[in-house]
């Protein structure tokens, strides 16, 4: 098993790069065209009304001053996604401190028919969480407080306001014996409020499932400025309609999210990580089968990235001391991994302690097994904290290791799993030498993250892209979101996805909650239904 001992040295690096790269002071043109999506033209809706000095003072009074940002810097931060591809010009952003406040700024907005846009940490990538012309901004951070924390039989509930940091509430149920079932790369940043809102995924889905199931209740104010309070904690109520999943993934389109109870379960005493290497996408898949067969009761994850993922990583600056400023992984021969041309596969394994060393062992023999049947090429074990978070911190730091490259399109589909690189190679056909396709991401559920990676934005390169890459997606029976939401970027394309009807029906609810149409308008849906409607 000395093969799988991780080397003395292992990849060290920051699991943040440098400051995000602002590619271009406007992405938008006057026409409201944004380049980086094929044809999506945004018209601002004329029937919105525009920020007056009245507006401001009723928000004084009712926020106090510290409530009210107008302060050029910050709005140019809370306006601009954190990948610099969407900007609006809102003049105000609005930061209450309790559900009341967010209720009566929408009851006044609503009246004034004022649009707004809520925004919690503002991580998104499909542009669902800034402003596209002058909506007002809903911050909801400073409603950051942990109401209740019930340790039950089984699991705990949480309880608390939607401004709580992720990464926050992580430590909190660490302290307490207990985790998340949600875990991000942008954890140190996103809020728990739009984590639900988005329906994010993340790195524990494998195990844990979408928030849909973790989620047991919550706060919802509607546009008009009602409180809906269907914040349970039981894992079962049967009564009437469960309107809380209307809110999980409708990306603040129906209301805004302002306390949430989740379901957490038990902290187990150990954990491992291997990070493996296979010969080509069929050996990963049959790993995956294998892995669920013989280990299910203890994977947590099971990711991927492909040889340009990994020749990213190995390449950029961020990296270590060794080799001319880089420092690589190695296996007890000596052999240097980064540089195989192969997919590489993070698995994490969580198992208790008490019987650590029996799935210790039935791990060890798993990847014994693997390597001695051709599945497995390379690969190490961690053997302390510090490899395992070195071994996420590839995978985690693969959006902003993008971002430095240059350009990026990004896509976030799921699909098939016996399909899922067969898009990866198409698409490299499809592009040719204009530009790198770079692929990751969660291998043991299905969801695939398609990266195109240019020198920078180029519209010859976008109509390669699209409409190619949602008409395939949909040929196979694929979303074209799997867990990042629909937004701006890919509103109008939701019908590669869903039904006429379903979308009809989508339409009719927004027009119900929201008859007035100013909760993250453009957004999820395409703009020129929601009119007809």
């Amino acid at each position: 098993m000395e093969k799988w001992r991780a080397a003395d040295r292992l990849l060290k690096f920051s699991s943040r790069f440098a400051s995000a790269v602002n590619w271009n002071n406007s992405c938008k043109s006057k026409q409201g065209k944004y380049f980086y999506s094929v044809a999506t033209t945004v018209h601002r809706n004329p029937l919105f009304s525009i920020i007056s000095p009245d507006d401001i003072s009723y928000f004084k009074t009712l926020l106090g001053e510290r409530g009210v940002v107008q302060d050029a810097l910050a709005l140019d931060a809370a306006n601009t996604d954190w990948m610099g591809k969407y900007r609006g010009s809102s003049k105000l952003l609005l930061q209450p401190k309790n559900t009341e406040e967010v209720s009566q700024i929408l009851k006044y907005c609503n009246s004034r028919c004022l649009a707004v846009v809520p925004q919690g940490g503002n991580t998104g990538l499909v542009g669902g969480s800034v402003p596209v012309f002058d909506e007002v901004i809903i911050n909801v951070g400073l409603m950051r407080n942990i109401l209740s924390f019930d340790k039950v039989i089984v699991s705990g509930v949480l309880v608390c306001e939607a401004g709580c940091i992720l990464e926050n509430l992580i430590s909190f149920l660490d302290d307490e014996g207990f985790i998340m079932p949600l875990d991000l790369g942008a954890k140190g940043s996103c809020q728990i409020g739009g984590n639900v809102s988005t329906n994010a995924g993340g790195l524990r889905l494998l195990r844990y499932g979408s928030l849909h199931g973790s989620v047991l209740g919550l706060e919802a104010v509607l546009a008009n400025g009602t409180v809906l309070d269907m914040l349970g904690t039981l894992r079962k109520d049967n009564t009437g309609y469960d309107l809380k999943h209307l809110f999980i993934g409708s990306e603040g389109s129906l209301g805004i999210v302002t306390k949430v109870s989740i379901l957490t379960p038990p902290k187990l005493s150990s954990v491992n990580i291997a990070f493996l290497a296979c010969e080509d996408y069929t050996s990963c898949q049959k790993l995956l089968l294998e892995a669920k067969k013989k280990l299910g009761g203890i994977l947590s994850a099971f990711e991927f990235l492909d040889s340009d993922a990994m020749s990213l990583v190995s390449s950029t600056t961020f990296l270590g001391t060794e080799n001319h400023g880089q420092e690589v992984i190695k296996d007890k021969h000596g052999q240097d991994f980064t540089s195989i041309d192969l997919r590489a596969l993070p698995l994490e394994f969580w198992y208790s302690y008490a019987s650590g060393s029996i799935f210790m062992e039935n791990l060890e023999a798993f990847l014994l097994h693997s390597v001695e049947s051709g599945l497995v090429a390379n690969g190490v074990l961690a053997q302390d904290i510090n490899q395992a978070s070195s071994f996420w911190h590839i995978r985690e730091g693969l959006p902003e290791a993008l971002m430095k490259a240059g350009a990026v399109y990004k896509y976030d589909l799921s699909l098939p799993l016996e399909k899922m690189y067969d898009l990866v190679e198409e698409m490299r056909v499809q592009i040719g030498p204009a530009a790198k396709v770079v692929a990751y991401g969660h291998l043991g559920d299905g969801n695939l993250h398609l990266n195109i990676s240019a020198p920078a934005y180029d519209d010859n390169i976008l109509a390669k892209i699209e409409p190619f890459v949602y008409e395939w997606t949909s040929k196979n029976r694929g979303s074209i979101s799997a867990e990042h939401g629909l937004g701006l970027m890919k509103a109008a394309k939701i019908h590669y996805s869903k039904s006429p009807e379903t979308v009809q029906v989508m339409a009719s609810i927004k027009k119900l909650l929201d008859p007035n149409g100013i909760l993250n308008p453009y957004k999820v849906l395409p703009s020129s239904l929601l009119s007809q409607n």
